[in-house]
């Protein structure tokens, strides 16, 4: 589910426009760099008026953001089924399948996550990280390295430095496994070095 979709019944109508903008985004981002893209090509590309674009999403980046959810979602890698409580020692498989599932989509999520990427798409992230982090410390200790901080710093940091590793791992050329960069990001939200040191 997108942060758009807030639970309520969507007509189906529009939640076939929804993915009919978001393929259509998609696959323009395959062919250039995202702040290439404007909403009058993603309309021609989907084949519908500026006019339901903008019934839809107020802009692109809320399009992509959706279209990335979305997308990790169908692939049982949607981050919001991670939940606190989780052994501390590996990282969880739903963690696994979001780092393989960025690997399979590279050139998008570089693109998404860059420096000229998605503010929008950046920010869902971190929030939903950060939320679980949140949950985490309310059942564990903070980390060895956030000693005394509250907890929505600690959950801030960790949120940040877990963004941080994902898109490091981006920008590494050879991409290293998904698993490692799932095991990077792990440790850094669990605050303890748990085994890869590529």
């Amino acid at each position: 589910m997108t942060d758009q979709d807030d639970g309520a019944r969507v007509d189906p109508r529009v939640l076939r426009t929804r993915r009919l903008l978001q393929d259509a985004l998609l696959a323009l981002a395959r062919e250039r760099t995202f702040d290439e893209i404007s909403v009058a090509d993603v309309a021609d590309r989907a084949t519908v008026n500026r006019s339901t674009f903008y019934q839809h999403y107020p802009d692109t980046d809320t399009l992509l953001a959706d279209a990335l959810d979305a997308r990790a979602a169908l692939v049982g890698a949607d981050l919001t089924d991670l939940r606190p409580g989780l052994p501390l020692e590996t990282p969880p498989d739903v963690l696994v399948r979001y780092a393989t599932h960025v690997a399979e989509n590279v050139t998008l999520y570089r693109s998404a996550l860059g420096e000229h990427g998605s503010p929008v798409a950046v920010a869902r992230l971190r929030r939903r990280v950060n939320a679980l982090a949140l949950a985490g410390l309310e059942l564990h200790d903070a980390p060895p390295a956030l000693p005394g901080l509250p907890r929505p710093i600690a959950a801030a940091a960790l949120a940040g430095s877990v963004i941080g590793v994902l898109i490091a791992w981006l920008e590494r050329d050879p991409l290293p496994p998904a698993q490692d960069a799932a095991t990077w990001a792990w440790s850094a939200i669990s605050g303890w070095p748990i085994g890869v040191d590529s």
